[in-house]
Order: structure tokens, then C-alpha cells, then sequence
């Protein structure tokens, strides 16, 4: 049945029981939500890494000769 176990199954069960089958539709939205802004920050902690390296090749401080 759609790959599902008894196991998956009693979980589902488990929430609804407790949320509600109204609280669901919320639940899932701020699931969502927290899901996309935890993305959206990892991805921003790789765009900070990758300015740092590039901006740390671009400007180098100049040699002096002795």
C-alpha cells in the first residue's frame, strides 16, 4: 500500500489523533516553512564561503621587496 509500513501507518495515526484533521493543513505549511528557510540558509553559509575565497584571491596584499 504505497510503500507504507504498519509502522508509518501508526505515526500517521498518532498525529492525527492529536493535532486534528483541522491543525493539519497548518502543520504542514510551518513544516514547510521552517524546512525552506533552513535551506535557504545553509545556501546562503555556502555563498558567504564562496565570496570569502574568491574575494581573498582577487585582493592580495603587495610584496614589498627588501
Amino acid at each position: 500500500m504505497f510503500g507504507l509500513s504498519l509502522e508509518h501507518l501508526m505515526i500517521i495515526g498518532a498525529v492525527l489523533l492529536f493535532f486534528g484533521p483541522r491543525r493539519l493543513p497548518e502543520l504542514g505549511k510551518t513544516m514547510g516553512q521552517g524546512i525552506r528557510n533552513f535551506k535557504a540558509s545553509l545556501s546562503g553559509i555556502g555563498e558567504d564561503e564562496k565570496r570569502q575565497v574568491s574575494s581573498s584571491e582577487t585582493v592580495r596584499p603587495e610584496e614589498k621587496s627588501v
